[in-house]
């Protein structure tokens, strides 16, 4: 599990002005990344990017279930590097194939996500058809092995790996409102978070359904969603109309670039010197 965060180092240039980042374990502003899927990521790998940025790395997520083509030992190794840096780590959304395979693959899954070292077990069925109960089921059952559970929520059916857009407008996309009423009843059941799946809002579609995204800040704030944000200019327009205070799930190759929307120092030209917080000093 994550360790108390390493005393926290003099950053270049200390003496140029940003917007102030919270320390970690931070309830705002989280930024989780991607882990191996696009390209391999061993340990020497990972060290480089939380020794340079590990200040604004809150949490890696696991892909596709690369971890299950791993090594058990190499596995263990990113998890206690992650840890070290004070970074959780989860599961990506591997869990709907283990479904496929029956309760019993289900409880295995789950208790060597916990014998690993995982922090969350994401929960998604982008490309399956699963109760909304049984998936609360499923969030009680991550709850009780000691993780957290992160359901996640979206509006395309069938979203999930590398689809073609194509495909994806054939299948059709859910009421927004559904997708919110799920997601609060995950809330309610205790879920840590809520992934919000990108596709059908701002990936693959012909025009990016801000409405949807407006609609569930509106219900659920901003501190339990997590908007996946596949691409540059999707994190700005976020950043741009939310702050940096959104929650946001980015490539690893990305986090430089969004740290720096986030603290204000540098951006698109409708960005550049507009991200601004105020956070006074207590008397």
């Amino acid at each position: 599990m994550a360790q108390a965060q390493p005393k926290k180092e003099e950053r270049a240039f200390s003496f140029i002005r940003m917007n102030e980042r919270a320390g970690k374990p931070r309830t705002r502003g989280i930024t989780e990344i991607r882990g191996p899927y696009y390209t391999p990521m061993g340990k020497r790998y990972l060290e480089d990017v939380l020794e340079t940025m590990g200040s604004y790395v809150d949490a890696l997520k696991f892909a596709g279930g690369s971890f299950s083509l791993m090594p058990r030992r190499a596995v263990k190794e990113l998890l206690d590097l992650c840890h070290s840096h004070n970074v959780v780590v989860s599961t990506g959304g591997f869990i709907e194939y283990v479904l496929t395979q029956g309760p019993q693959a289900v409880d295995r899954y789950i208790e060597e996500c916990k014998a690993l070292g995982f922090d969350i077990v994401e929960i998604s069925s982008g490309f399956i058809v699963v109760p909304t109960d049984d998936l609360l089921r499923l969030v009680e059952k991550v709850q009780k092995a000691g993780l957290k559970a992160k359901p996640e929520v979206g509006i395309q059916f069938g979203a999930g790996g590398a689809t073609a857009s194509a495909e994806l407008q054939a299948e059709g996309t859910r009421d927004p409102e559904w997708a919110i009423m799920q997601a609060q009843r995950f809330i309610d059941a205790g879920a840590y978070q809520i992934m919000i799946e990108s596709e059908g809002i701002t990936e693959n579609v012909p025009t990016w359904r801000t409405d949807v995204v407006a609609k569930i800040v509106r219900a659920l704030g901003l501190e339990k969603p997590m908007f996946e944000a596949a691409d540059p200019e999707v994190f700005a327009w976020y950043i741009k109309n939310y702050g940096p205070d959104v929650n946001l799930f980015v490539d690893h190759s990305q986090i430089v670039q969004l740290e720096s929307l986030r603290s204000g120092i540098w951006g698109t030209k409708s960005l550049w010197g507009r991200v601004v917080t105020y956070q006074p000093k207590a008397a």
